[in-house]
């Protein structure tokens, strides 16, 4: 019999024109939509034909509103409309896609056209594919250039893994250098807690051969090649069949391994395969950025310790030399901290006013030791080369960029809110606003310890000094929460 279709002799010949477009599959329906006969002059859709006779045309469409306007055209048939739609079918061990019309040529009897279309559904699938992938890629890129905490940026690196290459688990082993081991640092998808307390030497393992060899390792089926995880007892009731392993390269150095496994054989292709090994290197780059903004940081706070180290000794110094005034700077430093505190300051500039309380009397070192350690009151003379102190400390301070914003204390703490101290006669509030803080302290330490030339006042004596000079030595403003720290704190 030849293999043709008959249409009927009062088919429209709109009818012919889109049999000639759509030829390469062609079915006859009846008025419940179920396809009673199907033709194809392609011997490759013999099977396709086979699949789809007697099904229901709502069986073949997964689209709703596709489905909508078919069954509306078969409940209301009319020659002048038509409804087109896409459907995809399982033919000879393929996903095949067409695209279709339905037609009606008689009340009861309709034809559907189809042609294929699976290349270049194939081909949009790719696309959309690589669209995802390079969307997920940009996305870790951005958070690599955020500094996002290691932990989170695997844990995002995992799920962008796990759904675009359409894999069951993923994991990430990080190589710890010190003790020359692969540890589990993150994973996604897996039943069990199995490779949480990984702890591998290089070279054991799958993922040991990773990182020894430096090359992807792949296990299509791991109970036939022995799973490799022998020492998970949990590892069984994974599942998984197939095994990927991919080394994590930055700068030459193995930082780490990417593991993948899905609990079914996988047969990726080229570009399934290149995305891996680009995520991977997306991977290496993470670590490698988060490594190093962690011994940055480790550097930083090294530095920043070795800075107050070497300003603590040169507070030591001066204790060293005037043994009369020996933990007044700890004791003002702290007094200060815990006034500024009080008022609200942040956490960075606390840090340089502690260092510039720790150093406001630098300047002394350059003071002659018998007008530092005079039993009693200075001459004018004297006065003006003490003076000179809070200037002496600029000069040797300033060339250290670090102390910069620590300088205002050493540079201004005698100077008067009325305008009557030294060294530049500044007021109110032109004089920085850490320098009015630390002048409380400074006095207050000053005026209830010994010195040379008299004992210390009491407390209370020390305070209503304190109470006469708001507004005159003293911003007027800071004297009450300085004395309500003073008494808060039994000082």
């Amino acid at each position: 019999m030849e293999n043709r279709f008959i249409l009927p002799a009062d088919t429209d010949f709109k009818l012919g024109e889109a049999l000639q477009a759509f030829s390469d599959l062609v079915a006859t329906l009846d008025q419940e939509g179920t396809i009673l006969e199907v033709r194809s002059n392609d011997p490759s859709l013999q099977e396709a034909s086979t699949v789809l006779l007697n099904k229901r045309l709502h069986e073949i469409i997964p689209s709703p509103r596709a489905n909508a306007l078919a069954c509306e055209l078969l409940a209301t048939p009319s020659i002048e409309k038509s409804t087109s739609f896409e459907f995809s079918l399982f033919a000879s061990g393929n996903l095949r896609w067409f695209e279709a019309r339905l037609l009606p040529v008689r009340p009861s009897q309709f034809i559907l056209t189809a042609r294929e279309i699976t290349k270049y559904k194939r081909a949009e699938v790719q696309y959309q594919q690589q669209l995802q992938r390079l969307s997920a890629l940009r996305s870790i890129d951005l958070a690599i250039a955020s500094g996002l905490d290691l932990d989170l940026l695997l844990s995002m690196l995992l799920d962008q893994v796990t759904t675009l290459m359409q894999v069951d688990a993923a994991a990430i082993l990080l190589y710890e250098r010190e003790s020359n081991l692969l540890k589990f640092a993150s994973g996604k998808g897996f039943r069990t807690n199995v490779l949480q307390h990984t702890r591998l030497k290089i070279g054991e393992g799958y993922s040991g051969r990773v990182a020894l060899e430096r090359k992807m390792i792949h296990i299509p089926n791991l109970a036939k090649h022995g799973t490799g995880f022998d020492r998970s007892p949990l590892f069984s009731n994974e599942d998984f069949v197939t095994y990927y392993g991919v080394p994590l390269i930055a700068k030459g150095r193995v930082l780490g391994v990417l593991e993948i496994f899905h609990r079914s054989r996988l047969q990726p292709d080229a570009e399934w395969l290149d995305f891996l090994n680009i995520i991977a290197g997306q991977a290496a780059i993470a670590i490698d950025s988060a490594s190093m903004f962690k011994e940055l940081q480790k550097s930083n706070i090294e530095l920043s310790m070795a800075y107050n180290d070497t300003i603590e000794g040169w507070s030591r110094t001066l204790d060293l030399r005037d043994r009369e005034t020996k933990g007044h700077t700890r004791r003002v430093t702290d007094l200060t901290v815990r006034l500024a505190t009080l008022l609200g300051v942040n956490d960075s500039e606390l840090l340089h006013i502690r260092r510039g309380a720790i150093l406001h009397d630098i300047g002394k070192v350059a003071i002659p030791d018998h007008i530092i350690f005079k039993p009693g009151p200075l001459t004018p003379e004297e006065w003006e080369i003490m003076r000179q102190h809070p200037k002496i400390a600029v000069d040797l301070l300033s060339p250290i960029n670090y102390l910069a914003p620590a300088l205002e204390i050493p540079h201004y703490h005698h100077e008067k809110w009325d305008g009557s101290g030294y060294p530049e006669q500044l007021a109110g509030e032109s004089i920085p606003f850490s320098a009015r803080l630390f002048a409380l302290a400074d006095v207050f330490d000053a005026l209830t310890s010994d010195r040379p030339y008299r004992r210390a006042w009491s407390k209370y004596d020390a305070i209503e000094y304190i109470k006469k000079q708001a507004g005159k030595h003293f911003d007027p403003r800071i004297v009450p929460e300085f004395l309500k720290l003073i008494h808060e704190n039994g000082r």
